[in-house]
């Protein structure tokens, strides 16, 4: 019997053994075309003398189809496709967002590669970009600096938001923290990443703090909702319930008043568990999810909707 995960409404079968890799990496985020296409941003190298990354292509049975952007990625973070099939992609290492055509085609760039943005501007290590119905662009910019930005649908950026110091960054690459943590209403502690409801408000999942704060569309504080387990991604689907992957737990579904429907998943070895920690997620058109795993390799995950 296949296995059944999930909460509330919110049920699924696990597709034991879902995807053709042909290559070795860690896949960071995961999104899906209007074709139910599979695209898979892939972390293949990550060392001190290379950073590269990959963006692989699967049909909605796992078989494999095609990789493009070997020569552009560095540090592979956020993926998001828009309903007229454009890519954003959120590159942590060499502080750009790109935006391409599902054949790989570049189509615009946000950001100077391989330069850091003055503190405050874009960006320093962004994590994720989306559109909103207006198609206006926001980027969550969180390991070396506390901001969010919003950008034109043509890329001129129109203001950013968000306060704190580093300090995740700190911690993790000069193992000494000096600077304050923003913890506060507007302000972050690695704002992981940014969705975007009809409404233009936006949803910032404040990973450090453990919670998500919702922004109305210039960016003023609205709400937050507290015990977010290490939020690294989000999607709404179209009931308007929010799905979270969140690293220290599993998958989170909200209403988007905050009101918790349910938690499901947990680390280990049977099917369906996780062998790594959730890093991005993302509904397919039938309510399938696909999830991606950092700290495992090959660790992206099919479960079908039931």
């Amino acid at each position: 019997m296949p296995t059944r995960v999930g909460t509330g409404d919110y049920r699924y079968e696990v597709v034991e053994g879902w995807g053709e890799w042909p290559v070795d990496g860690v896949a960071s985020d995961v999104a899906t075309d209007s074709q139910d296409r599979v695209y898979v941003a892939v972390r293949t190298s990550q060392t001190a003398e290379s950073q590269t990354g990959v963006i692989l292509v699967f049909d909605r049975d796992g078989n494999y189809l095609r990789s493009w952007g070997e020569q552009l990625f560095s540090v592979c973070h956020g993926l998001w496709i828009s309903p007229a099939d454009e890519v954003l992609h959120t590159d942590a290492g060499d502080h750009t967002v790109t935006k391409f055509d599902t054949d790989g085609a570049l189509l615009m760039t946000l950001g100077v590669r391989n330069e850091e943005g003055e503190p405050g501007m874009p960006f320093r290590s962004p994590t994720r970009a989306v559109q909103s119905t207006s198609g206006d662009i926001y980027v969550s910019d969180g390991y070396q600096q506390n901001r969010c930005h919003r950008f034109s649908p043509g890329g001129e950026l129109l203001f950013s938001w968000g306060k704190g110091d580093p300090v995740y960054y700190q911690r993790e690459v000069f193992g000494n923290v000096t600077g304050t943590p923003g913890n506060g209403p507007g302000e972050f502690n690695l704002p992981h990443d940014i969705t975007v409801d009809r409404n233009d408000l936006s949803y910032v999942q404040d990973r450090e703090n453990m919670r998500c704060q919702v922004f109305d569309p210039e960016g003023n504080y609205l709400t937050e909702w507290k015990d977010v387990q290490a939020p690294n991604d989000a999607v709404i689907d179209e009931d308007d319930v929010m799905h979270i992957a969140e690293g220290m737990g599993g998958i989170l579904v909200v209403k988007l008043d905050g009101t918790i429907i349910g938690r499901w998943g947990k680390k280990g070895e049977d099917p369906g568990d996780w062998t790594g920690a959730p890093h991005g997620l993302w509904l397919d058109s039938r309510g399938d999810l696909y999830v991606a795993e950092v700290g495992a390799k090959k660790a992206l995950q099919k479960f079908a909707r039931v």
